[in-house]
């Protein structure tokens, strides 16, 4: 291949890198550059010549002044809130994600978080190892099972009925739920207001999308409903949560404990509150990242930015509206990019 030839592709920008299977899918059709940083500025440089980019990170939110030949966006994962929708939409730019693609992950993480706070294997693990035998043994008494107790799930997405399931038939526990829509869940879930839910539930999982309805939604009126031993588990966005009325309630023993994977400033400040607070399991954002995941992930990017280029709609376009048509003589021809029966994969929600 010339250097002419390569330029003349495409060029795909990655926030982040992506599983290599993907990178291998694009580029006999695309130029694929990793951003060596996820900084606006670097963003907004590296924007100026995509045809195309994978989201992985927060985008400015004038990514799209400084990408004038961009023809569409694919968000690696399920969460839109990294990407501009709104002004995406306006110039006729689709935008793709991947539901489904990581589901199974987060609802694992979900119950590991949740057997973390209960069973605390870790914790009997060092007390055995510093204090011995009795002292790791006596420590068990005190901790509960999770069969038979409440999950009160808020958001009844894909993530959310996957981890009611979960509870459900593989703990037995009574779920309850609590969503924007209301949706039929074959008896799965009792639905029931927000309030209710976390009065009444002994576990509290987090798994609804951050709109300006839910951010700043679990504060203290709500984590004060909470029962004495009751844990709180976010796996969705950290501004859904007051860090502050969350940190108040642990360190003041109101609550059981709680399991973070997400917060508001990410990566959490090194002397944030939260990270002094008793009963606390705090994780990099990693619910969702498996190495099933990621190349799942990963692969179905690749499907859908290669649609993009085609100037087909993606199967999972989450703003048809957006399918405006893109002319220009560097447009592929859609032969020159030819769908993959490969990867196997179905990114449906």
């Amino acid at each position: 291949m010339t250097d002419a030839d390569a330029d003349a592709k495409p060029l795909v920008l990655l926030t982040n890198p992506i599983h290599p299977e993907a990178v291998a899918r694009l580029e006999p059709h695309a130029r694929v550059v990793t951003a060596p940083d996820t900084g606006a500025d670097t963003l907004r440089r590296l924007a100026q010549g995509a045809s195309g980019m994978i989201v992985r990170a927060q985008l400015p939110d004038d990514i799209l002044d400084h990408a004038p030949g961009l023809r569409g966006i694919v968000r690696h994962g399920v969460g839109l809130d990294f990407v501009p929708l709104a002004t995406a939409t306006a110039r006729g730019l689709p935008v793709a994600n991947l539901p489904g693609s990581n589901t199974r992950a987060v609802a694992e993480y979900a119950f590991a978080a949740l057997l973390d706070l209960r069973r605390r294997l870790a914790h009997l693990d060092r007390t055995l190892r510093r204090d011995g035998w009795l002292a790791a043994k006596t420590l068990a008494s005190d901790l509960p099972e999770i069969g038979g107790t409440t999950l009160g799930v808020l958001g009844l997405g894909e993530i959310g009925r996957a981890v009611a399931g979960i509870g459900r038939h593989g703990f037995g526990m009574r779920v309850l739920g609590a969503a924007r829509t209301p949706r039929n869940l074959d008896g799965l879930v009792e639905s029931v207001p927000v309030e209710r839910l976390f009065a009444e539930s002994d576990a509290v999982v987090i798994a609804c999308p951050l709109t300006p309805e839910t951010r700043g939604l679990v504060g203290a009126a709500l984590i004060g409903r909470m029962r004495p031993g009751a844990v709180l588990i976010n796996v969705a966005r950290g501004p859904i949560v007051e860090a502050e009325a969350l940190a108040d309630a642990l360190e003041a023993g109101r609550i059981g404990g709680a399991a973070l994977d997400v917060f508001a400033e990410q990566p959490l400040p090194e002397d944030h509150r939260l990270r002094g607070c008793p009963n606390l399991l705090l994780t990099p954002h990693v619910a969702g990242t498996t190495a099933t995941s990621l190349r799942t992930m990963g692969l179905g990017a690749a499907e859908a930015m290669l649609a993009i280029l085609r100037g087909e709609r993606p199967a999972t376009v989450v703003n048809p509206e957006g399918m405006a048509e893109k002319g220009g003589a560097s447009q592929p021809s859609a032969a020159a990019i030819a769908p993959s029966s490969a990867s196997g994969l179905v990114c449906g929600a």
